[in-house]
């Protein structure tokens, strides 16, 4: 099997050693070419697996570095964009410092100069459970994506990393057995829902930024789920409709913890489970699969 293929279960994929991406939105010789992409000590670089809270990370990072920007820009993306998805009249490298970054990129495809030690990563995991039901209802409404018929079709792909992504199994274990060679802090969605407020200052002391209590209480507020749907900037409303079909759905459905208990049945759960303990055996990373918990 080469490592550049497009038979990945999906006529929207492109496979690229692990990685599948959007074929419209990236080449395997564009991600290749990023392993040498020049790393500023300064560059902040928020990276996931596909549907854990990136457009979340996203919002809450760029306001805390809201006073650094001196560029007007209408849109997150255009503050931090995804390193691996270029976009036409954008230069990804000659921008003010501090540059920001978003990633789907596992940790063996991450430009080089991470692994010693430069800029900083932080990295966002969700539970998979609600991670793959997140999936399936973006795949309805995204036009460049395979819409999943059902549930049943889509837990087979998602536990053998048929999915844009690839394998969120991988990906976690990825970056976590390689936390120690990055300079990271590891958040989950979920710890990000149960207490917005303390993410967003365990956020700014991780990246150096000293903000008061009405910057951090103003950040916050912006950056509530409610407030974050209809935010121009921040809700991802501008996507034309010749890549989202909004009749279909919004980018930001419902934001919430255990969404998946409304969604799988007790036989998938249970197979789910199976599979999640034998594949992440021996990795101590706590998901929480339900804010009760």
């Amino acid at each position: 099997m080469s490592d550049d293929q497009s038979d990945s279960g999906d006529v929207y994929l492109k496979e690229y050693k692990g990685y599948r991406f959007v074929k419209e939105k990236t080449s395997s010789e564009y991600i290749q070419s990023l392993e040498d992409f020049e790393i500023r000590d300064s560059d902040v670089f928020l990276v996931t697996y596909p549907k854990s809270g990136t457009v979340w990370t996203q919002q809450i990072v760029t306001l805390i570095f809201e006073d650094d920007c001196t560029e007007d820009y209408q849109k997150n993306i255009e503050r931090m964009p995804w390193i691996e998805f270029p976009m036409d009249g954008y230069d990804f490298v000659n921008r003010p410092s501090p540059r920001l970054y978003a990633s789907h990129l596992p940790y063996h495809l991450v430009p080089k100069a991470l692994k010693e030690k430069k800029a900083k990563v932080i990295y966002v995991f969700r539970n998979p459970k609600d991670t793959m039901v997140s999936y399936f209802h973006f795949s309805k409404m995204m036009n460049d994506l395979e819409t999943m018929p059902s549930i049943t079709e889509l837990i087979e792909r998602y536990l053998n990393g048929k999915v844009l992504g690839g394998s969120w199994f991988d990906h976690v274990k990825g970056w976590y057995d390689h936390k120690d060679q990055v300079n990271a802090l590891f958040l989950s969605y979920e710890e990000i829902s149960k207490d917005l407020r303390s993410a967003v200052l365990k956020i700014s002391k991780f990246v150096g930024k000293q903000l008061d209590d009405a910057t951090i209480d103003k950040i916050v507020e912006k950056s509530t789920f409610k407030n974050m749907r209809n935010d121009p900037k921040a809700n991802y409303e501008f996507m034309p409709d010749h890549v989202a079909d909004k009749k279909k759905g919004r980018f930001m459905r419902k934001g919430t913890v255990g969404d998946w208990k409304h969604t799988l049945t007790v036989a998938q759960n249970e197979y789910f489970d199976e599979v999640f303990q034998a594949k992440m055996k021996g990795v101590p990373l706590k998901m929480i699969w339900d804010l009760d918990e």
